[in-house]
């Protein structure tokens, strides 16, 4: 048996070239980020699913691993102020290393993979999550992709539709995937764009609704570098060249920030810096490092969404580089 953690961690470590190290400007900015006290809150926990529903407008929250490597199940929505569990009948299996993105045409959230801790079952599964009825329901597909994790998922910038990139599976002798899928809501249907990036899993991939792309970098390929930046246009990827790529790192979180109109990353494990707590925003041409007053503790693992009601980007859990689990909750404020 293996430890996800202690696998992920060699792997990203290999990927390290000499001369990788690039400079990295970093800019002031007004915000900060600030430390929440809701009333009530999930476990801490690492690499669960986390993203905004514009069903039931709030924040969902799905899964993630303790610091003893057990997985949760369950599911927790943020109205804005606090955490509320929601009891389910029906829920995917207890599982980390997962991600979800709403998915316009089933006006659902859509859920693949994942990894179990206990018994290192690596998952092949889709499951919705229906915000209007606060349920959860797996999909019966007839066609889907390999069995994997940490893959990428994001809203398609056109059709609105779940789009899936790459992903990891361990037993597997080339790990990291390299293809583009779209949820069909009855199938994953496999694209075939011109250009192919680099496969990863653990990358950062979100949309940038001010550009109307997908900005896509970092990650975990295996022995193959992932310090490159990608953009999705709904029918094909294009490699970006910033004057400033910042260092491929596994596990950061990241969401579109309507009052910064770029997309915002946050910490993630890096083979120069181990755990960050670095905060970068996409200009659409470069990467630019910020420089809140107020940074959480470096960490790997988070949620992160923006949250309409509180008008904020917020931030859950993650694990530090002992990896202990963290149940803490976090808003970028003040821009």
């Amino acid at each position: 048996m293996f430890s996800s953690r202690q696998v992920t961690r060699n792997l990203i470590l290999l990927a390290a070239v000499a001369g990788l190290a690039l400079s990295q400007p970093s800019f002031s900015h007004a915000s900060t980020w600030k430390k929440l006290a809701p009333a009530a809150s999930p476990k801490a926990r690492s690499y669960c699913a986390m993203a905004y529903d514009p069903v039931s407008k709030k924040i969902v929250l799905y899964g993630g691993e303790d610091s003893n490597g057990t997985d949760f199940n369950d599911t927790w929505t943020f109205d804005g102020i606090t955490w509320s569990q929601v009891k389910t009948s029906v829920a995917p299996s207890a599982r980390h290393f997962v991600t979800f993105a709403f998915d316009r045409r089933s006006n659902k959230l859509v859920l693949f993979g994942g990894l179990n801790a206990n018994t290192q079952a690596i998952s092949q599964d889709t499951w919705e999550w229906d915000g209007a009825t606060s349920t959860w329901t797996q999909v019966k597909m007839k066609k889907s992709p390999p069995a994997g994790y940490a893959s990428m998922l994001f809203s398609d910038p056109h059709s609105g539709a779940a789009i899936m990139f790459g992903g990891f599976n361990i037993t597997h002798k080339v790990p990291a995937y390299y293809a583009t899928w779209r949820f069909t809501g009855t199938s994953w249907r496999k694209l075939n764009p011109s250009n192919v990036p680099t496969a990863r899993g653990w990358g950062i991939a979100w949309l940038d609704r001010n550009r109307n792309n997908v900005i896509m970098t970092g990650g975990n390929g295996d022995t193959i570098r992932a310090d490159n930046t990608w953009l999705w246009d709904g029918s094909n990827w294009t490699q970006q060249f910033p004057s400033t790529q910042i260092q491929a790192t596994q596990g950061s979180s990241y969401a579109f920030d309507p009052a910064l109109q770029s997309v915002v990353v946050f910490g993630g494990f890096g083979t120069q810096t181990g755990e960050t707590n670095q905060t970068w925003e996409w200009s659409g041409t470069d990467w630019i490092q910020l420089n809140p007053a107020k940074l959480p503790s470096a960490r790997e693992g988070s949620g992160m969404a923006y949250d309409p009601v509180s008008k904020q980007t917020l931030m859950f859990g993650g694990q530090l580089a002992n990896g202990n689990a963290l149940g803490d909750t976090w808003q970028l404020v003040g821009h």
